[in-house]
């Protein structure tokens, strides 16, 4: 279960681009608990500095601050790697619909740059993130690869672009790619901060100072959640997954169903917060209901998630309290 089998070999080189980020730097703990070494690359516009804090100092880990968007950082980033975890983007649906020209630089043109330098530097996998936005609107439930309808943003347009060429650099160049389809993350160093902030540590923080927090739309959308060590786990598994698995894009979840509302309440409770929310309108871009088909995961890449939606929300309360 989980990634705690995983095993690289010593010395193997990683480079986790967005790694001062939410989920790069959770990647970038979990590579140098396994003894390999890291390192990170991110031009802090939206990854924290004191999210890598912790790892200066440490032998096997390396910071460059650099941007994606230029080809030779990313040339320099990948020399003598053996595996590039590319979580560098810019995320947010409503975001991307006010700049949809940044979207596009950073989100396209800084992956393509990525998948140029790794598969000129002779980069072994090349595991990308990807996102559950590129579904759209096709209604049905639950999400399977291969069944994708019209897309909702300009974010959404960049990771369905980002897949395609992560297919075409695994058929023309050899590359092998792993795009990773990721539904609704959340867990530790989150960001709760911010007019583009992510649900749950937004919630959080917000009860916990005593706001009203604000629920878009009536709070019966539903998400699949997927807790951060789960998350870990499908980027190392990609990274032994075999050639024949490259050049696909795969739902990164736990295949869960969780109600907007439900999780508000549930929150509120364990947080001892007698706050009723406030609803406002609905967000433009916004996908209604999402929930995961991981088979294809399970198949080919060996993705055996073992933390369910409870005792992730558990853990990252946890965090949450000691941390805000």
């Amino acid at each position: 279960m989980g990634y705690s089998k995983v095993k690289f070999e010593e010395g193997s080189v990683f480079l986790v681009t967005g790694g001062a980020g939410f989920i790069g730097s959770n990647l970038c703990e979990a590579i140098l608990n396994m003894g390999c070494r890291v390192r990170c690359l991110d031009n802090l516009s939206t990854g924290k500095q004191e999210n890598v804090d912790m790892f200066l100092g440490h032998p096997g880990y390396t910071f460059i601050k650099g941007d994606i968007t230029d080809l030779n950082t990313c040339m320099e980033a990948c020399e003598g790697v053996d595996y590039t975890l590319h979580q560098a983007a810019w995320g947010s649906v409503p975001r991307s619909i006010e700049m949809p020209l940044y979207y596009e630089e950073v989100n396209i043109g800084g992956t393509l740059n990525m998948m140029e330098a790794a598969r000129q530097q002779g980069v072994k996998k090349f595991v990308y993130a990807s996102s559950s936005s590129v579904y759209g609107d096709h209604p049905v439930l639950p999400k399977v690869e291969g069944q994708e309808g019209n897309l909702l943003s300009p974010y959404a347009l960049t990771k369905r672009v980002d897949e395609e060429y992560g297919k075409l650099y695994t058929k023309l160049y050899g590359l092998d790619t792993y795009g990773m389809r990721y539904f609704n993350v959340f867990g530790r160093r989150q960001d709760p901060d911010g007019a583009y902030a992510a649900v749950i540590p937004k919630f959080i923080k917000q009860l916990m100072g005593g706001q009203r927090p604000v629920i878009h739309g009536d709070g019966k959308q539903s998400r699949d959640f997927t807790y951060i060590e789960n998350v870990i786990e499908a980027n190392l598994k990609a990274c032994q997954a075999p050639h024949e698995a490259a050049g696909e894009a795969y739902n990164i979840a736990y295949g869960g169903r969780e109600y907007l509302i439900d999780i508000y309440y549930g929150l509120a409770k364990a947080l001892g917060a007698d706050i009723e929310p406030e609803f406002g309108p609905e967000r433009a871009g916004d996908i209604k209901h999402s929930n995961a088909d991981i088979s294809k995961a399970k198949r080919l890449l060996g993705y055996d998630p073992d933390w369910g939606f409870e005792r992730g929300i558990e853990a990252a309360i946890e965090w949450y309290k000691e941390n805000l």
